[in-house]
Formats: C-alpha cells, structure tokens, sequence
C-alpha cells in the first residue's frame, strides 16, 4: 500500500514526502474534528466505574 502511495505521488521525494505529510496531517484533523466527536456519545469513556463517596 505504501509503495503504490508512493508511485502515485508526483514530483521528486521531497515532494513526496511533505504531500504525504499533509495528507496524513489532514487525516488526523479529519479524525479529530467529525469522526472522534460523532461516536463520542457511544463510547462508554466517562462512565466510571468507582464511586466518588
């Protein structure tokens, strides 16, 4: 997968490199902004398990 990414991208490597950067940047923010939030409320992260008494 990574090499056929690789032989996709145009440009020498260092173009490469920095387009894989924002790709894997964008991504991220991606993941961060709808995908993270939109199943929030179905994970059980804040339901604790210990009483705070």
């Amino acid at each position: 997968m990574y090499a056929w990414w690789w032989r996709v991208l145009p440009g020498p490597w260092w173009v490469r490199a920095l387009l894989s950067a924002l790709v894997a940047a964008g991504v991220v923010l991606l993941c961060f902004t709808v995908v993270f939030p939109a199943i929030a409320d179905h994970l059980a992260i804040n339901d604790g398990t210990v009483d705070g008494q």
